[in-house]
């Protein structure tokens, strides 16, 4: 089994301060010791509709503009800015990557050469974004597979196959709800993806907006080897996405669990483990 990776998407849990998403950056690294962070990077203009730009937010208690458009605009961070905060991951030994939801979002984020670029359950439809995605950025591609029918998911794979790039692909079993709950996680899809996957891409993966840790743990043991968890500093802070997150110390301590579980995730080297040796000889039944 391969290690864990443990990625911790700060989104726009920011706030929309760069002083913020600095400070989410450094506590990801040192004190939960994650392997990657992963923020959003979209052209509202592009992306939006001008109905939608222009409507109202559609939980106003988490808004930051009068619009929904102001509100996405408010949250966004400059290209100059994701380079800093790239600058800033590398400073603190954690790999920086992106989800992007539109054309000018993706060449913007493959222009900073990441690691790793994600594709959001929202726009995995975007063939065209995802084609040239496959056509000029080397790095892994993360694709998440909420709100997807199986047409969808399989029109997705054709592309990927045709242009020759599964094996840079990490795909991820995800329900889309803030936050999902227990029953509607559906955990063995993992073992559908894997199924019909193996061998042919790179991973399988995780995105989970559930509560607590103990899925996490799950999905690992079942063969998701990325697991990705929306992360903030307060749960209590203005924004829909917070309440789905964790906060520091449970973050920490899904990493905790994962190490555990990958180093206990084997078969018995031999019949007899040392440990138990000694044991025998003190415990084992001399009939």
């Amino acid at each position: 089994m391969n290690e864990p990776r443990l990625i911790a998407e700060i989104g726009c849990n920011h706030k929309g301060s760069i002083e913020i998403a600095k400070e989410m950056i450094k506590i990801a690294a040192e004190f939960c010791k994650v392997d990657a962070v992963k923020f959003q990077k979209r052209n509202n203009r592009e992306l939006l509709t001008s109905f939608q730009y222009n409507q109202p937010h559609p939980n106003p208690q988490h808004s930051y503009g009068k619009t929904y458009g102001e509100h996405r605009d408010f949250l966004e961070f400059t290209l100059e800015e994701h380079k800093q905060l790239k600058n800033w991951c590398t400073e603190y030994g954690v790999e920086y990557s992106s989800s992007v939801w539109d054309m000018t979002s993706a060449q913007e984020i493959a222009s900073i050469n990441p690691k790793m670029i994600k594709i959001p359950s929202a726009c995995n439809n975007h063939f065209r974004m995802l084609e040239w995605i496959c056509d000029n950025f080397l790095g892994e591609i993360h694709i998440s597979l909420g709100m997807t029918t199986r047409r969808e998911e399989k029109q997705i794979i054709d592309l990927i196959k045709s242009k020759k790039r599964t094996q840079d692909v990490v795909l991820y079993i995800c329900t889309s709800g803030y936050p999902v709950p227990f029953e509607d996680i559906c955990l063995l899809e993992i073992n559908r993806l894997k199924d019909n996957y193996s061998g042919v891409v790179k991973e399988i993966a995780f995105s989970g907006h559930h509560l607590g840790i103990a899925v996490d743990i799950a999905a690992y043991t079942l063969g998701a080897t990325t697991i990705e968890r929306h992360f903030t500093l307060d749960r209590t802070w203005k924004g829909t996405d917070h309440a789905a997150s964790l906060e520091p110390d449970g973050l920490r301590k899904l990493n905790r669990d994962l190490d555990a579980v990958h180093k206990a995730l084997h078969y018995k080297k031999e019949e007899l483990l040392d440990i138990e040796k000694t044991q025998r000889d003190k415990l084992k039944y001399r009939g």
